[in-house]
């Protein structure tokens, strides 16, 4: 086997990868913020249960995602 049949990489080419800004405080930001919604999400899923919501006895978001409760297994009623 001769080495001209061998593939040679192209010379002068170069590889760039794009590397994105990995800071603490970015990391830190988009921690908090997943974290906020996350319980956010939490909360209206297994918690709300319109008597006892927030928002004073009103059910509409508790009938809005009554269906989504019971699929994820959590019991309303």
């Amino acid at each position: 086997m001769t080495s001209s049949s061998v593939a040679q990489p192209i010379s002068g080419a170069k590889l760039s990868v794009a590397v994105p800004d990995v800071s603490a405080a970015n990391a830190a930001l988009w921690l908090t913020a997943t974290t906020f919604v996350a319980a956010l999400a939490y909360y209206f899923l297994g918690f709300d249960q319109g008597a006892v919501s927030v928002f004073g006895s009103d059910t509409h978001v508790h009938e809005f995602i009554h269906d989504s409760r019971h699929f994820l297994g959590f019991p309303c009623h």
